[in-house]
């Protein structure tokens, strides 16, 4: 049988059936509009929660700044009280899971360097020529490179070359006390700031702070101390030790005396880089601490200090042989603690330093 084609197949219905199209609850554009609210609600949500997301992120991060600022800060700390080096702190990492070095440097607020880098310790002729170098200045601070390698050679029977011992007291930071031609030129690389102390007396604690910083052999190496003393009444306000010239400790030592015994009127240093570095400046608030500088040449300008010094290395330093930073440490401290609480001193009428400060401040 073929099967049918272009025929219309007919049916009948009944004649009271009546055909009508489906309607949308409430009408096919609100229907539309209700699906569309779907979505749209649906993106709000999760832009919504984008945002809360990344709020939430950086809550996390400002607090894990804040974490990692107050760790470096008391890591500082630890490092002066117990006297650790930067690469005693870095572990050796064989773990994928575990913290390169050069990450451990980064949160420890070093070079990467400083870990791999070991110190060469200078040969024993050289150590005693700086020694020698030491005595002769200390006592004679007016002579010069050449009188200094004369002395030498004279003392020890040997030719000492006056270009050996230039070298060494640059890097000791010593330099002999004269007066120098062109006192008036500008200097445009840092900022010098005038001698204020001239004719003027300090006339209460915190009045005056002097500062510097000196050379202090060890039996194989040598050391930096830098000081702040209070003028009035030769008190030792802090001090710090560093096995480089660097700006650091000097910043160190001069925020702790501020912070444990307040602001001085006037504080006073020579020109050396680490005292006119605009981050030892700004230690400073110019509002409330004038700043005055050494003319060049002339080192008796922070005569205290000085005399100090000298006082240090005859009664402390030179009567001993320092094997190391810890052994030197502990000398010095005890030191400068016997200085201020019970050595009494014949320019305060025979009273220590520290009766003077605290009396007169209260």
């Amino acid at each position: 049988m073929r099967p049918l084609r272009n025929k219309k197949l007919l049916v009948s219905y009944p004649a009271n059936l009546v055909f009508t199209q489906p309607k949308l609850p409430n009408g096919k554009k609100q229907a539309i509009e209700a699906v569309n609210g779907m979505f749209i609600g649906s993106r709000e949500k999760q832009v919504q929660s984008q945002d809360e997301l990344i709020k939430s992120l950086y809550e996390q991060v400002g607090k894990l700044q804040v974490e990692s600022d107050w760790l470096k800060k008391r890591l500082g700390l630890l490092k002066d009280e117990f006297n650790l080096k930067p690469r005693d702190l870095v572990v050796h990492i064989n773990s994928k899971d575990g913290l390169s070095i050069a990450k451990q440097a980064e949160l420890l607020g070093i070079s990467r360097g400083v870990f791999y880098y070991r110190p060469k310790e200078a040969d024993p002729f050289t150590l005693s020529v700086m020694n020698e170098i030491d005595l002769i200045y200390t006592k004679r601070p007016y002579y010069g490179s050449r009188k200094i390698a004369k002395e030498i050679s004279r003392k020890w029977e040997l030719p000492i070359n006056r270009k050996r011992v230039q070298r060494l007291m640059g890097i000791m930071g010593l330099e002999a006390i004269y007066p120098k031609p062109n006192l008036s030129r500008n200097d445009y690389y840092h900022a010098v700031y005038p001698y204020l102390l001239k004719g003027v007396k300090a006339q209460s604690p915190n009045h005056i702070w002097g500062t510097n910083i000196t050379y202090i052999r060890l039996e194989k190496g040598f050391l930096y101390l830098v000081a702040f003393m209070d003028w009035f009444s030769r008190f030792i306000l802090s001090w710090k030790l560093s096995t480089t010239l660097t700006i650091d400790f000097v910043i160190d030592a001069a925020k702790e005396a501020k912070e444990e015994f307040g602001t001085p009127d006037i504080t006073n240093s020579d020109q050396g880089v680490q005292f006119t570095s605009q981050d030892y400046l700004s230690v400073w608030d110019k509002e409330k601490t004038k700043i005055s500088m050494d003319s060049r040449g002339r080192a008796m300008d922070n005569i205290f200090t000085e005399r100090f010094w000298r006082s240090l290395k005859y009664e402390e330093v030179y009567l001993k042989n320092y094997a190391s930073v810890s052994e030197a440490y502990q000398g010095i401290s005890s030191y400068i603690k016997d200085y201020n609480y019970d050595r009494i001193n014949e320019s305060l009428n025979y009273k220590t330093p520290a009766e003077i400060y605290y009396q007169k401040r209260r």
